[in-house]
């Protein structure tokens, strides 16, 4: 990677924007592959960086049981998912043919050959590609590093088979005891179903995984040692290869420019403008942002039970409801009358940041998804966490450990449910106890201060640019 030069390749990501704009900024010229509606929904570049970052669409391949337009997991339900897995193996020979071309261009800037190609865990089969070019590729897990650790490399799990939820209801071997980092039964569940076992694609995500760190140069993890602890220096060990910290990847640009209470803007539409009017009217810090992410719908049982909770729990709140799935439909009758005036159910998108910045809002009852919680910690607020899936489950234990929030328990017949007793009880503990409550807040804001330490932060990009470039000059 020359360092005025140099091109990185990647798969799209919220997490791969915020890093493709990091390096943009030191002079490297970044490409997006992706497909063409993924890529239109990325934030505009910002005009000082355009000439740094262009995007190079892939057509995905039609697979039966996607419709048109169908790209991402936002598009398509839970059980369809593997669907689009296959879709995307589909365009190993596009992408082929656009190595081919990029890596045969003579010119500067973007059109040389790439020195890095950054791959999300998915595309397996890109490693031995780029082998074909001889561009070196590295692995960019959006992950925290709990995750990274304990899915582990393909020696350790043939050395420790995990074939049943209950071998994920445990630190694996690997990780030193004691340790928080393991899975509730109905999370295991999920990981043994989705992670570990072949899928309609043919290869299961966790062989997608083990399979691209193995053909990997080095791994880039979105950590830092202030959060992560030994973790960072953990994983480097278990992969017993570079595992490197690209600092947190925090949306500054979308927290500043949210302004300092988040009020409302002349560019808002009717929705946007009625909700920041209505968070204007409410006192500080009094209001619960709650909102499940955009991939993982829930359950009718689960709206119900949520629905019930922040009924009982007495506290103002602002709900982001996805439409897919039934929206407000699914919500109980008569619910949005009983709670009029103090808790409001917006359905469709939401302007997250813009909500988590309000003056308003106090706490943020989320998924524990990566990205929803550095969005909550820029504002310093602590967090009620729901994980549905993936990596969620071990970073909420992580998050309940160092005290910046708390897990809605779930029913021990069985683990697959929870009350909304149990809801309330949670919501209360952290939006309205006074003693605890303060105890979340003070951690969460310390959380604050680490993520708005922006130095240390680019230091971890320096640090990762610098291998890279030390790196090729040694290839």
């Amino acid at each position: 990677m020359a360092s005025t030069e140099s091109r990185v390749h990647h798969e799209l990501s919220p997490p791969l924007h915020v890093l493709a704009q990091q390096l943009a900024r030191r002079g490297h010229f970044v490409t997006f592959v992706s497909t063409p509606r993924n890529l239109a929904r990325t934030r505009p570049v910002p005009p000082e960086l355009a000439p740094y970052i262009r995007f190079a669409p892939l057509p995905l391949p039609a697979v039966d049981g996607l419709s048109a337009g169908t790209e991402s997991t936002f598009d398509v339900p839970p059980e369809k998912v593997e669907l689009l897995k296959v879709a995307f193996d589909g365009l190993a020979a596009p992408f082929a043919g656009f190595l081919a071309t990029a890596c045969a261009a003579g010119e500067e800037g973007h059109g040389r050959k790439p020195d890095w190609i950054l791959v999300d865990f998915a595309h397996h089969w890109l490693p031995p590609i780029a082998d074909d070019h001889e561009v070196p590729c590295a692995l960019f897990l959006i992950f925290p590093a709990a995750f990274v650790a304990f899915m582990g490399t393909k020696e350790l799990n043939d050395a420790h088979p995990r074939t049943a939820a209950e071998h994920f209801m445990v630190p694996p071997p690997w990780i030193p005891s004691p340790s928080p980092i393991a899975y509730r039964r109905h999370e295991a569940e999920w990981i043994v179903q989705a992670a570990f076992r072949p899928n309609a694609s043919g290869i299961s995500d966790g062989t997608r995984h083990r399979e691209t760190v193995r053909r990997c140069a080095l791994i880039v993890c979105r950590c830092s040692r202030e959060v992560d602890g030994a973790l960072c220096t953990l994983v480097d060990d278990i992969y017993g290869k570079p595992v490197l910290p690209c600092s947190l990847l925090a949306p500054y640009d979308a927290a500043r420019a949210a302004g300092g209470n988040g009020s409302g803007g002349a560019a808002d539409d009717e929705e946007t403008a009625s909700l920041v009017r209505w968070l204007d009217a409410q006192p500080a810090r009094s209001v619960l942002y709650v909102a499940f992410g955009s991939e993982a719908p829930l359950t009718p049982e689960r709206v119900r039970a949520l629905a019930l909770g922040l009924e009982l729990a007495g506290v103002r709140f602002v709900w982001a409801l996805r439409e897919a799935g039934g929206g407000a439909g699914l919500l109980p009758k008569g619910f949005q009358a009983r709670v009029a005036g103090r808790g409001v159910v917006h359905v469709g998108w939401v302007p997250q940041v813009r909500v988590l910045a309000h003056a308003a809002v106090g706490g943020f009852f989320t998924h524990a998804g990566m990205s929803s919680l550095m969005e909550s910690f820029l504002f310093g607020h602590p967090i009620v966490m729901l994980p549905l899936f993936a990596d969620q489950g071990l970073t909420a234990r992580l998050m309940a450990e160092r005290r910046v929030g708390l897990e809605v328990p779930w029913s021990v017949h069985g683990g697959s449910a929870f009350t909304g007793e149990d809801v309330a009880a949670t919501v209360r503990r952290v939006m309205v106890e006074e003693e605890e409550g303060e105890v979340f807040r003070r951690n969460a804001g310390e959380l604050k201060g680490v993520l708005w330490d922006t130095a240390r932060q680019e230091r971890y990009l320096d640090d990762l640019v610098e291998h890279l470039l030390v790196q090729h000059r040694v290839e």
